[in-house]
């Protein structure tokens, strides 16, 4: 009886003393554990570029009030853009002096390219900076054939863009190009460049050329496009037309034959900078022009396509004999020549 009484008095004593004893140990445990707090040493990687990499030039098909609306108002088919710049002599315009409009920070996405392809680069709202000019130029849906009317192309009202508006969106595009170095001259595109299926802005009347002279944007020299319309070197047919149009950044697929989507595509080449000859197809002065900004542009890629489909030297002066100005039988030595000319 003393040794249970005994044993009990020992149990009740140590087990309050073991909780003491645990209670104190994991007191002493929380005690040492400190919070952790964020602490993030910078440590820059060499593998890296900018998101940025092209500007998209739309007009807005609309004059300022009903832009702005549709740029920065919620609807069933919500757009936007990066910027806005207004025209003269818009009645709805309320300034006196033009000015430009941010409406979506350049770190965020703007909803401005849609289905878009460019280079190896898909969905361009990704990647671009989208810049919207109040023009009220529209081009109407395609004419279907009936029983009685052929089909028609598309009608393009498009009026003459406002010099104030292009000194401001030279000023605009020279500002970020300084802060995004990856906007090579071929990446400041026209919306109808990377959607030809559905876009044709900003239409045929925006001054490409101007726009080049003032250091932004890509164009061809005259005498390049003269030299290789007299002495042409994409002689391969459709299939190296089509593989000509893809390096330069066209989203084409080279089929091999002028189907739909290559009519499409050689349409917005041109609409870029043939504009005063939009028809779809690859005639002489479209052909030199695409190859005196494959020469400026990529020329040791351009090299390599007119070598792959060059006549054999026989055949060549037969050739010249036949359709004299037609093709070519440049030289590799020849054609290097022209290539670095251009890039100097």
């Amino acid at each position: 009886m003393f040794r249970q009484k005994l044993s009990f008095r020992v149990r009740t004593l140590c087990y309050p003393l073991l909780l003491c004893g645990l209670t104190m140990l994991l007191q002493g445990c929380a005690t040492t554990l400190s919070p952790v707090q964020l602490n993030i040493s910078k440590h820059p990687s060499e593998n890296q570029n900018q998101r940025i990499r092209f500007v998209v030039l739309h007009y807005t098909a609309g004059n300022w009030q009903q832009s702005l609306q549709i740029l920065t108002q919620k609807s069933a088919r919500p757009v936007s853009s990066h910027y806005l710049i207004p025209e003269s002599f818009d009645s709805t315009y309320p300034e006196q002096e033009l000015k430009g409009y941010q409406l979506v920070a350049e770190t965020e996405r703007a909803w401005h390219a849609g289905a878009s392809a460019f280079e190896d680069r898909q969905n361009l709202n990704d990647q671009s900076i989208g810049i919207e000019l109040v023009n009220t130029g529209h081009c109407d849906q395609p004419i279907k054939a009936t029983a009685t009317s052929k089909a028609r192309p598309a009608l393009c009202l498009t009026p003459d863009f406002d010099p104030q508006q292009m000194q401001l969106l030279a000023l605009l595009l020279k500002d970020i190009l300084k802060r995004y170095p990856d906007i090579s001259p071929t990446r400041v595109l026209a919306h109808s460049d990377i959607a030809p299926a559905k876009k044709q802005d900003p239409g045929p009347r925006f001054p490409w050329q101007w726009l080049a002279s003032q250091g932004i944007g890509a164009w061809y020299d005259n005498n390049t496009v003269r030299q290789y319309y007299q002495q042409p070197v994409l002689t391969g047919g459709i299939p190296q037309l089509q593989q000509a149009l893809r390096l330069y950044g066209y989203a084409i697929e080279v089929t091999g034959e002028h189907d739909a989507q290559s009519k499409l595509y050689f349409s917005a080449f041109q609409r870029h900078f043939v504009p005063e000859h939009i028809t779809g197809e690859p005639d002489d002065k479209s052909i030199a022009v695409l190859s005196a900004l494959l020469a400026k542009y990529r020329p040791e890629a351009f090299l390599q396509l007119i070598h792959q489909t060059a006549p054999k030297a026989s055949k060549c002066h037969r050739h010249q004999a036949d359709k004299p100005g037609i093709a070519s039988c440049h030289t590799k030595e020849h054609q290097q020549i022209t290539i670095n000319n251009n890039k100097n």
